[in-house]
């Protein structure tokens, strides 16, 4: 069964052209239970592989972090339709 967490912050992207988070994060949930944080790919990888699920807040209710694809194949992290803009990820806290 894949570990559940909530993703509370984000490292926003670096010098990629496409604009793609560089990590998410959370203030509870690891092993120890303490902070966490994961590169992007370790992340989308989790979740293809069915090691981790993530989800946030997005209108007031929980909605599922999932993986999409842009049309040049390169694979990022979104949350499943809920009519908040902006991307709910995208209006989270920068991780430490």
């Amino acid at each position: 069964m894949a570990a559940r967490h909530q993703v509370t912050c984000i490292t926003p992207d670096g010098a990629d052209a496409d604009q793609r988070i560089d990590a998410i994060g959370g203030a509870t949930g690891a092993a120890n239970g303490g902070p966490w944080k994961l590169p992007i790919d370790q992340a989308i990888a989790g979740i293809e592989n069915g090691t981790y699920q993530f989800w946030t807040y997005g209108g007031g209710k929980a909605v599922d972090v999932v993986v999409a694809k842009r049309p040049n194949g390169r694979k990022y992290l979104k949350t499943t339709a809920d009519g908040v803009e902006p991307n709910n990820l995208l209006s989270l806290l920068t991780c430490n």
